[in-house]
């Protein structure tokens, strides 16, 4: 039996998995406008709110807000600012070296990333000086991990500099 035919006898087998209606929300329905953010790193979690009302964040994509009922979805994140705003335009910014956020659909962000800091920890000068490191190794005739590491550190430490400017 080719697939095709296969898929089809499978199709009228059982069209009651098909025939469910679909569940649509109303507007009389009460709906939070507030994010249960998560924000967590392998070995500990940074920042847990369920008051949050938006979140930036730099999906690979672009960058991107995240409100209350957002569609859920997976984004890949880059190096960049998470920026998390909760009542009263209080925010709390965050540098993180890339990961994935998931949007769930009941107003949950869980973002996930290998290193993230406050935005408070760094100072400018010393990315500065560390950013000309990182070009001379990646410039420079050392061996193909090395310069690979270094042109992977660049990536970010520029995207810092640029957060912090």
């Amino acid at each position: 039996m080719s697939s095709l035919r296969f898929a089809r006898s499978a199709f009228r087998a059982r069209p009651s998995a098909f025939s469910a209606p679909f569940q649509r929300r109303g507007y009389a329905e009460a709906v939070s406008d507030k994010i249960k953010l998560s924000l967590t790193l392998p070995h500990q979690t940074i920042f847990k709110s369920a008051g949050v009302v938006q979140v930036n964040i730099p999906a690979a994509s672009g960058e991107m807000g995240v409100l209350a009922n957002h569609v859920p979805s997976i984004e890949q994140l880059k190096p960049g600012l998470v920026e998390v705003v909760e009542e009263g335009n209080a925010s709390k910014q965050f540098f993180l070296s890339g990961g994935f956020a998931v949007v769930q659909p009941d107003s949950q962000l869980s973002i996930n990333a290998v290193e993230a800091f406050p935005l408070e920890d760094f100072s400018s000068e010393a990315v500065k000086s560390q950013i000309a490191e990182a070009q001379k190794i990646a410039g420079g005739s050392g061996s193909e991990q090395d310069i690979a590491e270094a042109k992977i550190e660049l990536e970010v430490l520029e995207s810092l500099q640029a957060v912090l400017k």
